[in-house]
């Protein structure tokens, strides 16, 4: 399995990171892109995270998962993205995974991705989930979307999209474990 998760300039830094190492413990090859033109991508704390990639190197059909951290403006410049867009549409018309967390199931929202979908997302987002019906779970999972409510549910966020990818409730579990969780 192999995924990609987007940073684009103001994601929140504890969603990308935790759901990067908790993705990677669980063995699930994991790739960082930014979307920014530059490796160097600043976090919405001020964190700089060099990523892995840039989006013009990655040829994002090869993939399992796409991967969207939140954060508010970060969330804004991944829905500004248009290759990205266009990705993530292509992803779900394959029946790929795409996940995203916080503020960035707006960007779903946006594309008509939610429509029928039960989705959950950071408080006050629910108006731009376009279609959807909002629950306050910390991770709903509806066909082939993952969505997280926020930065202190990661860990839930990450152990989902590894049950999703592996369909197997022991690796979850295992990644877990370790993590004392």
């Amino acid at each position: 399995m192999k995924t990609l998760v987007f940073l684009a300039t103001g994601f929140e830094e504890l969603e990308a990171t935790g759901t990067i190492d908790i993705l990677r413990r669980g063995e699930i090859e994991t790739v960082t892109v930014s979307v920014t033109g530059d490796k160097t991508v600043t976090g919405v704390h001020g964190i700089p995270v060099i990523a892995d990639k840039l989006f013009e190197e990655v040829d994002c059909t090869l993939y399992d998962a796409l991967i969207l951290p939140g954060g508010g403006p970060g969330s804004e410049n991944l829905n500004k993205h248009e290759g990205l867009r266009k990705a993530l549409v292509d992803a779900y018309e394959n029946n790929r995974l795409l996940a995203a967390i916080c503020a960035s199931p707006r960007v779903f929202g946006s594309l008509g991705l939610l429509k029928g979908k039960k989705a959950t997302c950071y408080p006050g987002i629910e108006p731009e989930l376009t279609g959807a019906t909002p629950v306050n779970e910390p991770t709903v999972t509806d066909h082939n979307i993952i969505t997280g409510r926020g930065p202190g549910l990661v860990f839930n966020f990450g152990l989902e999209i590894i049950r999703y990818l592996t369909a197997n409730e022991c690796a979850a579990d295992d990644v877990a474990e370790a993590l004392l969780l």
